[in-house]
């Protein structure tokens, strides 16, 4: 395996040129809204001079490389595979109540006995998280998990793009599928967030959208608590997330970060299944405890797999967390590269939702405010 990565602005064009790596058969980029709506001409010139790729990729709120962040560039990372075998295909996703069945499909086009992993890139506001990668699950053999992420939009939440071949559109998911028994694939996401305040009971909800809190209307509720900064949401809301739990006793819980409001209906819509009869609370992070969640989510990802050799680390992390950390964003990168293989190449993007398994569970789920890390490497 040989990875090369590369990055494109409209004034210096793919820096390094990108034809350091020759036929690679995974080309992986995420660029700035700016540069992928309309002619999007980084992509087009990856597709033009990598014809037998899989090219494929996403809008972010900042694009990683290395340890550094930037925005309104293209990053890529171009990928020769020994022996693994590359396959993505793309969903429309017209609907957040179709999500289940958008998973569904693409999984089912997927499914192979050689089958070993799936990474998705998914719309970022036109899909419910937890229902797409739900309905992936249920179409996957046991030990196949699903990573990736939702497209990002800065902190805007406009529009997101997502890309396969020339094809970069809007409500659109891709998901690649790598197949081979000489694949390696590790994965961690952690957060480093702590909840406070009163724990709220979820009295009326419809997928992703939270209505009531304790028979309340959930807007009011929540700009109660946000005080002044509630003249700046959905973009405030990053930087207090609400922690769901099954039961009001619960240590710790599924993180969920807000997408939209909607003042008519006094209503929240998160990124993932808000739960009639779950428990919801505030939370809050200090710099230093989401740098030292990234941190052991790379140290997952690297257990996970053992691997010394050549390998693709692919990071997804939350638009909430970079507004968080401010100048010190690239720090959470740093302490992330620091548990990698010294010969890891590093690339990723900021994102509005993450997608991989929790700690300890084989199942694949939907999270906000983490850092995801998709480690990719092939046997010697």
């Amino acid at each position: 395996m040989h990875t090369t990565t590369c990055r494109w602005t409209p004034e210096t064009g793919w820096n390094p040129p990108a034809t350091a790596t020759a036929a690679p058969q995974l080309v992986l980029y995420f660029g700035a809204t700016s540069q992928l709506d309309g002619n999007a001409p980084a992509v087009r010139e990856l597709t033009a001079r990598f014809p037998q790729a899989t090219v494929c990729g996403c809008s972010t709120a900042g694009e990683i490389l290395g340890n550094r962040v930037f925005d309104e560039s293209v990053v890529a990372a171009l990928v020769k595979f020994k022996s693994t075998r590359i396959r993505a295909v793309a969903e429309p996703t017209d609907g957040i109540a179709d999500s289940h069945a958008i998973g569904r499909r693409a999984a089912e086009k997927l499914n192979a006995s050689d089958l070993r992993h799936i990474l998705i890139l998914s719309d970022g506001l036109s899909v419910n998280g937890t229902a797409l990668v739900s309905g992936f699950s249920e179409m996957l053999a046991p030990g196949v998990a699903i990573t990736g992420g939702l497209a990002g939009d800065g902190s805007r939440f406009q529009k997101t793009f997502v890309g396969l071949g020339n094809e970069v559109k809007r409500n659109q998911m891709v998901a690649i599928g790598f197949y081979g028994l000489d694949i390696i694939i590790g994965y961690g996401s952690r957060g480093g967030w702590e909840g406070f305040g009163p724990r709220r009971r979820i009295t009326r909800s419809q997928g992703n959208t939270l209505l009531e809190l304790d028979n309340k209307p959930a807007l009011a509720l929540y700009k109660r608590y946000l005080g002044e900064r509630a003249a700046g949401l959905p973009a405030t809301g990053l930087l207090y997330p609400l922690e769901l739990t099954k039961d009001a006793n619960e240590k710790a819980g599924l993180v969920r970060t807000i997408l939209a409001v909607d003042e008519a209906r006094q209503s929240l819509t998160f990124a993932g299944d808000m739960p009639e009869g779950w428990y919801a609370r505030l939370m809050k992070a200090s710099s230093d405890q989401l740098v030292g969640g990234a941190a052991n989510a790379g140290s997952d990802a690297v257990l996970k797999t053992n691997a010394a050799g050549p390998s693709l680390a692919i990071l997804v992390s939350c638009v909430g967390r970079r507004l968080v950390l401010g100048q010190r964003i690239e720090e959470e990168l740093e302490a992330v590269i620091r548990t990698l293989p010294e010969q890891a190449e590093v690339v990723g993007f900021y994102s509005y939702g993450e997608a991989c398994p929790s700690v300890g569970s084989p199942t694949s789920e939907l999270h906000n405010q983490t850092m995801t890390i998709t480690l990719i490497g092939e046997r010697t």
